[in-house]
């Protein structure tokens, strides 16, 4: 038998051909290409499936944010002044503006529903819809679109339209220095008076032999002195307040009136309920302290025992001149909500009892609700009328007669000057009170006031 190629025999060839054969037939590696050749179909249908899927959504998620900013655009503060026909057009113009940018949505068939209601000063806003992704792999999934919808809703609180009544002290106990500075000033100048802190303004000082320089009344004295007084605080703070309800009802596109009233013995009326907040300004800076003829004198041919500040008669005209509140929304029928803006020292001149009468000099003092016939407080509350309280602290004056015992009388206004505070906050709607003290800002605190009540209307609702 010859040698075949590489010394190898015939037959140990064929056997070694035979062996790898049967080796190649046996080998599992083959079987990969084979499978991966057939996964291919399944493979590529499922990558396009996902892609599709994971578009729309996408796409949903985009029409989801479309939707709530469709919402929210229906009760901005500028749109809450509008009517409900108003503010779903809104929502529909930001929603389709926006959607239009979203591709391989198909809106033919789509639907875009917007409903705005309003109950009281609440308004909902709700945008809904439903429409279609076009697939980028129809053939693979077997189907051309895939349906998106979604839904959004929210609710704002529509700043309410609010009548506010202002009832300023102007009674002769507003005329005490602003300051602790002014106060020892006025102590010290009215030596021959015992040391007054107020001043008191009166027709004819002359009556009561004052002991000042020029003969003038204390409240003259305090003006040569420069000494500024609660009055003129007040004054000044009222008129800021014009300022400050001006800026509020542009930023919250609310309709804000003012109506404001002075009293002391009796009301006055500096201005009558108006819309235009610079007519107001203007009324408020007219405030100032009631003049008297004389000590406990009213004029001269009245002696009232100095009894210059009545609650009741200042709480029962006030009451009436306040019509009932509405919900203060732009409703047809629907009037505006109300805020009574009480600012006062607390202490009133009313004798109610004939033993209060016994008084050396006459006269009697005590602190409002104390004793008073009616409570005005809660009658004003209950027909719907927040009452907002500004106290400016009655600062105690050992150096004051009255304060101290009633000129040996006993149980002045020292006796009860703790608690008025407390009395004062009792008549106050809930989060509508607060309190200033002797050198403290009567406008910033009126302001804070002001800021309050428009935001209880949000929280009254």
């Amino acid at each position: 038998m010859q040698p075949g190629m590489n010394g190898l025999t015939m037959g140990s060839r064929s056997r070694i051909l035979a062996a790898k054969a049967r080796a190649f037939l046996r080998a599992k590696r083959g079987n990969v290409a084979i499978i991966t050749a057939l996964a291919a179909i399944p493979m590529c249908l499922l990558a396009g499936s996902g892609i599709d899927y994971g578009t729309a959504v996408d796409r949903q998620s985009q029409l989801n944010a479309i939707a709530d900013a469709a919402a929210l655009a229906a009760v901005t503060p500028a749109m809450m002044s509008q009517s409900t026909t108003q503010a779903q057009t809104a929502a529909q113009n930001t929603f389709n503006a926006q959607a239009a940018a979203v591709s391989n949505i198909n809106w033919a068939n789509g639907q875009l529903t917007v409903t705005v209601t309003t109950s009281g000063a609440k308004r909902t806003a709700t945008v809904s819809y439903a429409t279609t992704y076009n697939t980028y792999f129809p053939t693979l999934l077997g189907k051309t679109t895939i349906a998106l919808s979604g839904s959004s809703s929210a609710t704002g609180g529509m700043a309410p339209n609010i009548d506010f009544y202002l009832l300023l002290d102007d009674s002769p106990s507003m005329a005490i220095a602003a300051t602790q500075a002014g106060i020892n000033t006025m102590v010290s100048k009215t030596s021959s008076q015992g040391g007054c802190a107020f001043g008191c303004h009166q027709s004819n000082p002359a009556k009561d032999n004052l002991g000042n320089p020029n003969g003038e009344d204390n409240y003259a004295l305090a003006r040569n002195l420069g000494v500024t007084l609660r009055i003129d605080l007040l004054n000044q703070a009222s008129q800021n307040l014009m300022d400050t309800a001006q800026t509020t009802e542009n930023t919250k596109n609310a309709k804000y009136r003012m109506a404001i009233y002075a009293f002391d013995y009796q009301v006055n009326s500096l201005q009558t309920l108006t819309s235009n907040l610079a007519t107001a300004k203007a009324s408020a800076a007219n405030l100032s302290l009631l003049q008297v003829y004389s000590n406990n004198f009213l004029t001269s041919t009245k002696n009232n025992n100095d009894e210059d500040t009545d609650y009741d008669t200042a709480m029962s005209t006030i009451n009436s001149a306040m019509p009932n509140p509405g919900s203060g929304t732009n409703n047809a029928g629907d009037t505006p909500q109300e805020v009574l803006f009480f600012v006062t020292d607390g202490v009133e001149d009313e004798c109610m009892s004939p033993a209060l009468n016994a008084y050396n000099g006459g006269g009697c003092r005590q602190q409002y609700l104390m004793n008073s016939n009616t409570d005005w407080c809660s009658k004003i509350k209950n027909r719907g009328i927040r009452i907002a309280i500004l106290y400016t602290e009655y600062l105690p004056l050992p150096t004051n007669a009255w304060y101290m015992n009633f000129n040996g009388a006993g149980a002045g206004i020292s006796s009860f000057q703790a608690n008025i505070g407390n009395q004062l906050q009792s008549c106050a709607s809930p989060g509508l009170y607060t309190k200033v003290n002797t050198g403290g800002d009567v406008s910033a605190a009126l302001q804070q006031l002001f800021a309050a009540a428009v935001q209880s209307a949000y929280l009254s609702q």
